[in-house]
C-alpha cells in the first residue's frame, strides 16, 4: 500500500501544497502547508536522526538561575496560573535538562510531574495520572507525530483542564521566508493561530491567545 508521506501530521489532510523552499548550504528543506488545518510542515525525509536531534538539544543553555529565561516562561505561566488552584497537578511535557518551569510551578503550590523524551523519559506519568493542566513550552514545533501527542495530552487532561502551549506562530508566507525560527533543523511543524483554532474546533476546546506565542486550550 502506498503511504503518502506528505500528508499533514496534524489532521491527516491530503491536500498539502508547497509553501517555501530553503536554498542554503545548511538546508534544502521543503515546507508544505495543509489546506485543511493550515499547518506548515516539513516532510519526514528532512527529519534529523534521533542522535542528531539530541546533539542539537544538548547545545541549548536553559539555566534555571537565568532571570531572562524565567521571564520568558512567565509569558505562559502567569496566564495559566490564574486559571489553576493550589495543589493542582500539572504535567510539564518536554521539560528539557533544566526544568525551571517546574520549579516555578512548585514554588506556586502546584504538584508537578515531568516528562521529556530525552531528559526525563519516565513514561509512567503518561499512563498513571490525569492532570489539571499540561504545559509544553517550545516543544510542539519539534514533534514528528503531533496529532498522536496532542490526542495523548487531551486524554490526560481532566474535564475543564488547560493545555498551555508556547511556540512561535506563522503569520505569512513572506515573513516565513526570512524567519529565524525555521532555521532550527529540529523544528518540523509550524503552527499559526488559524491552525490552533482548527484544533480547538475539531476537539471541542476553548482557545485563548496571549501575546505573540502563547496559546491556552481548555478541555470543555
Amino acid at each position: 500500500m502506498h503511504v503518502n508521506t506528505n500528508c499533514c501530521p496534524v489532521c491527516d489532510g491530503q491536500q498539502c501544497h508547497g509553501f517555501h523552499q530553503d536554498h542554503s548550504k545548511r538546508s534544502q528543506r521543503t515546507y508544505l502547508q495543509c489546506e485543511q488545518c493550515q499547518l506548515v510542515f516539513v516532510p519526514p525525509e528532512f527529519y534529523l536522526s534521533c542522535d542528531e536531534e539530541k546533539a542539537e538539544y544538548d547545545q541549548h543553555n536553559n539555566d534555571i538561575n537565568d532571570d531572562g529565561y524565567r521571564q520568558f516562561l512567565n509569558r505562559l505561566w502567569q496566564p495559566l496560573h490564574a486559571r489553576l488552584q493550589k495543589q493542582d497537578h500539572v504535567l510539564e511535557f518536554g521539560c528539557g535538562p533544566g526544568p525551571l518551569l517546574a520549579k516555578m510551578m512548585k514554588d506556586d503550590g502546584m504538584q508537578v510531574s515531568l516528562y521529556d523524551h530525552f531528559y526525563q523519559p519516565d513514561t509512567s506519568v503518561l499512563t498513571t495520572n490525569t492532570y489539571d493542566a499540561i504545559t509544553s513550552t517550545e516543544v510542539i514545533e519539534h514533534l514528528h507525530q503531533p496529532k498522536d501527542v496532542f490526542e495523548q495530552w487531551l486524554s490526560l487532561l481532566k474535564k475543564g483542564g488547560h493545555l498551555g502551549l508556547m511556540t512561535k506562530l506563522v503569520t505569512s508566507r513572506e515573513a516565513f521566508a526570512h524567519w529565524h525560527y525555521k532555521n532550527d533543523l529540529t523544528h518540523v511543524c509550524f503552527f499559526s493561530e488559524a491552525c490552533f483554532a482548527w484544533l480547538a474546533k475539531r476537539y471541542g476546546l476553548t482557545m485563548t491567545r496571549f501575546g505573540a506565542d502563547v496559546i491556552i486550550l481548555q478541555k470543555t
